[in-house]
C-alpha cells in the first residue's frame, strides 16, 4: 500500500503581523516529515478554508498572537465543515489563556500549543494525532 505523507496548511490569520514562529512551526513539520503549505501573512479564515480544501490537506495549524483567537479559530472551523471538511483537524499556537484553551477544546480545536512548546513536541503531537483523510 503506497503510503502518502500527511499534508499540513500552516497559516497566519487576522491582522497579526508576526509570522516567525510560523514558519518555524512549518519548516520544523517540512523537516519532521510532513508535507507543508504555508499561506502567509494576513489571511482571512475564508482564505484558509479553500486553501486547505483546494490542497487536500489532513490538517490546518494556525498561529494566532493578535488576541482574536476565540474568534479566528472557530471560523474557521465553521468554514471547513461548511466545505465538507470537517475532518481536517485543526491545531494552533500563540499566546491563548489556558481557559481560552479549553473553550477552543470543546469547539473542536483538537490541540493548542503555547509559547515555550518545543518543534518536537508539536511534530509528535502531529505524528499521533493527525491521520490521513478519506
Amino acid at each position: 500500500m503506497d503510503e502518502r505523507r500527511l499534508r499540513i496548511l500552516v497559516a497566519k490569520p487576522g491582522l497579526d503581523g508576526h509570522d516567525r514562529g510560523a514558519k518555524i512551526i512549518a519548516r520544523a513539520l517540512r523537516d519532521g516529515g510532513f508535507e507543508v503549505i504555508y499561506t502567509g501573512l494576513h489571511q482571512t479564515p475564508e482564505m484558509i478554508a479553500e486553501a486547505a480544501v483546494q490542497e487536500d490537506v489532513d490538517a490546518v495549524g494556525l498561529s494566532v498572537l493578535s488576541g482574536a483567537h476565540m474568534t479566528l479559530f472557530p471560523e474557521v472551523i465553521r468554514l471547513l465543515k461548511e466545505r465538507g471538511a470537517d475532518d481536517v483537524a485543526v491545531f494552533g499556537g500563540g499566546i491563548i489563556p489556558g481557559d481560552d484553551a479549553r473553550e477552543l477544546g470543546t469547539m473542536g480545536v483538537k490541540q493548542i500549543f503555547t509559547p515555550g512548546a518545543t518543534t518536537e513536541e508539536i511534530i509528535k503531537w502531529v505524528h499521533e494525532n493527525v491521520h490521513p483523510r478519506q
